[in-house]
């Protein structure tokens, strides 16, 4: 042990501080200087007021980032440490002040148990699912456990290593035989902690779901279970932490997920007391201590934020130790001693001095007369079971009107309240925390199993998505005619449906769905010509291009009386649709609908606008519509410019032409009645209707045609 003296060659003071009248000594300093400073900055730490406080027990003891777990050997000669990074463990003789070796893992260490008196037999538990043996000359051996490891603990009775992970089976490695034994199964879905009593050999275990579960090993099975969740308000909560007392092994402390330690008889199911840590935050460790000032034992308990020191019959806090430089993971406490190692996430492993609780080890009995000269003016006294508040959350929580009450008084910049009083203020403004939490915990729970679920992935192609929503519309349509349609009809929906479906997974068609090349374009003629049905998708084009052909109205009316006796009990019987007919109504709609363009918005133009287009239409260098054939095939037609002229000027020339031509004799198509139609001949006999020479002038006459037939007036009869 080294202790540095400040400047002026006076000795230099330690940090202490006084808990409910239990003075607390921190003696390793905050401060650690590596081996490879140079000297001069050695020298100028001689007026840091922290550095002077410096006093090292152990040399190096500490880790490059952090320390996960530290242990003493039975025979107290040695501290075992594990930390990382990079993950090692390290052992140190107490003897010599320092440290014996270290070893580096293959990956980081999450338990180990000491199976020996001294460090040569070690068991470590690493976050790979392996299990290291190490023996004083190194690693010996190594097996892998089927799930991943979360405690270990060792049963000198038996040789057994047992594991627990996470898993509803306590794995058995018997270091005797060299081989897995059959595992001990418990009613938990999964085992947090497992740990063994000294005094009587019976093995416990804290599950997930909150219960402890024992096992005999002289029978190989579970020989009671105890629900910690039912005799707590809070239901959703997990075993983080068990141990048996040392005295009797009659009592087992419990610490749970929500930050409260429980004390059992293993005799009773009920719990003799309960211990509130005030952070909600999980117990990582516990440990009952001997005093040599009590014939009782103390409980130490620790979760991430703070370390208690209480009694167990009474429940009253007798000092607590709360570091300010990193997270809690393990606590070592030396046999009936009062000095404690913290192992955080720190590199530092800080040693703390009680003298309450017992009298410095022998390794370093004058620590005792050291910590009174080493120490410092005394801090403020602070006490446990009061919580501080700033002055916004005394005004959330509505704790303004104790401020001048005896249960609150004023500290630094907030005020000190009694924390039962505060607990039961928060507890009235969070009377729905519990059925919120419970729907949260099922929303989650049915989320994950969601998740569990095997799903068929859907991909979406990237072309011809048309076919995947016509799937989606298919399976929609069976689902809503599932009750209505028949069977038949369906089974057939389905063969088609199956059929189009196979067609996303089929290989000779996926570039069809892969390459955008190969896109339907559900406009052209072709795909209109194979798929008539999409007309009926317009029927507006139908009524603005075509008139509805009926008989005349005359024929209904004289039909309508003669079947109306029939009509009745024709329709009982039988449906029949009746078809419908359409005309087009000219050139122009018909064109019109057949390139699938309402004229609404055409006529809705003025017809100057109109003209004016048509004019730039034609006058334009555009070529023609073009004219789609069978087959893909595509028709343009166009004249030249040259042609076009040639032609204007051929029709005007025939216009004028037409204009001088005389009006030859022709048929102005009138009725004939009948004394005209025997008159000019009838109809002809034969020789059709104008004898020799054809109808018309000329020989055979016009008009009913001479010719040879009745009537026919002779030859060269009729008009002529």
């Amino acid at each position: 042990m080294a202790a540095k003296g400040g400047g002026g060659g006076g000795v230099g003071t330690l940090k202490s501080t006084s808990i409910n009248g239990v003075k607390l000594y921190s003696v390793t300093g905050k401060n650690y200087v590596a081996p490879w400073v140079l000297a001069k900055k050695k020298r100028s730490l001689r007026k840091d007021a922290e550095y002077q406080r410096r006093l090292e027990l152990i040399h190096d003891l500490r880790f490059e980032t952090a320390t996960t777990r530290i242990k003493v050997t039975p025979d107290g000669q040695y501290v075992i440490a594990s930390g990382i990074y990079p993950p090692q463990m390290k052992v140190f003789e107490l003897k010599e002040l320092s440290m014996k070796f270290e070893r580096h893992m293959i990956s980081e260490i999450i338990d180990f148990e000491v199976l020996g008196d001294d460090y040569s037999k070690l068991a470590f538990l690493c976050a790979d699912r392996s299990v290291c043996l190490h023996a004083k000359y190194g690693s010996h051996y190594s097996v892998r456990i089927p799930r991943m490891g979360r405690d270990l603990a060792y049963d000198c009775w038996s040789c057994d290593l047992l594991c627990a992970a996470s898993s509803s089976d306590l794995y058995r490695i018997n270091l005797e035989q060299g081989r897995f034994l059959a595992s001990l199964s418990s009613q938990s879905p999964a085992i947090n902690v497992v740990t063994r009593s000294m005094i009587h050999g019976l093995v416990a275990c804290g599950g997930e779901d909150g219960a402890v579960e024992c096992f005999d090993m002289r029978r190989k099975s579970s020989v009671g279970r105890i629900n910690t969740a039912s005799s707590s308000e809070d239901v959703d909560q997990e075993v983080t932490s068990l141990q048996f007392d040392e005295n009797q092994g009659y009592l087992l402390a419990v610490g749970s997920s929500i930050g409260k330690v429980s004390i059992y008889d293993i005799r009773m199911s009920s719990p003799l007391r309960v211990k509130d840590h005030m952070y909600g935050s999980p117990i990582l460790n516990i440990k009952w201590h001997q005093t040599l000032n009590s014939s009782e034992p103390k409980l130490i308990t620790a979760d991430k934020h703070i370390v208690r020191v209480w009694d167990p019959n009474t429940g009253n806090n007798m000092t607590s130790i709360e570091p300010d430089n990193g997270s809690i993971n393990d606590v070592c406490i030396f046999p009936n001693s009062g000095l404690m190692l913290l192992a955080l996430d720190n590199s530092q492993i800080p040693a703390h001095f009680i003298p309450a609780l017992g009298p410095a080890p022998k390794w370093c009995s004058h620590l005792d007369n050291l910590t009174e000269e080493m120490e410092e003016k005394q801090e403020n006294t602070l006490y446990d079971d009061y919580k501080f508040l700033t002055e916004e959350e005394m005004e959330r929580l509505g704790l303004s009107e104790y401020k001048n009450s005896d249960a609150v008084r004023a500290h630094l910049h907030g005020y000190v309240i009694r924390y039962d009083l505060y607990k039961k203020q928060r507890a009235k403004l969070h009377i729905a925390d519990y059925e919120t939490l419970q729907n949260d915990m099922k929303a989650k729970k049915l989320a994950d199993l969601r998740k569990s679920r095997i799903t068929q992935v859907v991909k979406i192609p990237k072309a011809n998505r048309q076919l995947l929503d016509d799937i989606r519309t298919a399976e929609e349509e069976i689902d809503a005619d599932v009750e209505n349609a028949s069977k038949s009809s369906i089974r057939k929906k389905k063969m088609k449906l199956d059929m189009k479906k196979a067609l996303l997974t089929d290989p000779r068609f996926q570039k069809m769905f892969e390459n955008k090349d190969y896109e339907i374009d559900v406009n052209s003629r072709e795909y209109q010509a194979i798929h008539p049905q999409l007309a009926t998708k317009e029927p507006h084009l139908i009524e603005e291009h075509f008139e509805s052909v009926s008989e005349d109205e005359e024929e209904q009316d004289a039909d309508s009386s003669d079947a109306s006796a029939e009509s009745d009990s024709d329709n009982d019987t039988h449906n029949s649709k009746r078809i419908r007919l359409y005309e087009v109504k000219d050139g122009r709609h018909a064109e019109a609908f057949l390139n699938s363009v309402s004229l609404g918005n055409e006529e809705a133009v003025p017809i100057g606008d109109r003209v004016a287009a048509l004019e730039r239409k034609q006058n334009s260098r555009a070529l023609d519509k073009v004219k789609y054939g069978p087959g893909g095939s595509r028709e343009i037609s166009f004249n030249p410019r040259s042609s076009r002229r040639r032609t204007e000027e051929d029709e005007h020339s025939e216009e004028e032409q037409k204009d001088y031509k005389r009006r030859s004799v022709q048929s102005l198509g009138l009725k004939q009645n009948k004394a005209e139609f025997y008159l000019f001949g009838g109809r002809g006999g034969r020789g059709g209707g104008g004898g020799r020479g054809g109808g018309g002038g000329g020989d055979g006459g016009g008009g009913g045609g001479g010719g040879r037939g009745r009537g026919g007036g002779g030859r060269g009869g009729g008009g002529g």
